[in-house]
């Protein structure tokens, strides 16, 4: 039974859906637009364009996301992505890309639990945690 991220953006989807392919090298599976769909239904007034559905893989991860209600508004609280990678300059590469616009939260450098983990919330708030397995 998987569990799969939904993350609503607020009006950013299409932006975060670049920025990831770019800097996590994420691959966008699925996307539907309001104006899409079939029933005719639309989101928020003005929402036509915006991303009602989309899809993107992320190494073997499936991850859903939205425009959602368009507020423009995201709060993304309470939980974050965990990434782990194959070796510490893969973990510093993807860092970095993350990082361009967001707040690092703890640098990456070695733990308990593992040789290079570190924590950072990109420009749309969403934390990642990227780590070498221990």
């Amino acid at each position: 039974m998987p569990v799969q991220p939904y993350l609503f953006f607020e009006g950013q989807c299409e932006e975060a859906l670049g920025f990831y392919k770019e800097a996590l090298g994420a691959e966008v599976t699925a996307l539907m637009r309001f104006r899409d769909n079939p029933d005719g239904l639309y989101g928020p007034p003005g929402s036509e364009d915006k991303v009602m559905h989309a899809e993107m893989r992320i190494g073997d991860a499936r991850v859903l996301a939205s425009d959602g209600g368009c507020t423009e508004a995201p709060g993304f609280t309470g939980f974050g992505l965990a990434v782990t990678l194959p070796d510490e300059a893969t973990v510093d590469r993807h860092f970095a890309a993350l990082a361009e616009g967001g707040v690092v939260r703890m640098p990456p450098g070695r733990t308990f639990f593992s040789p290079r983990f570190g924590v950072v919330v990109d420009r749309f708030g969403v934390q990642w945690m990227l780590m070498v397995a221990g």
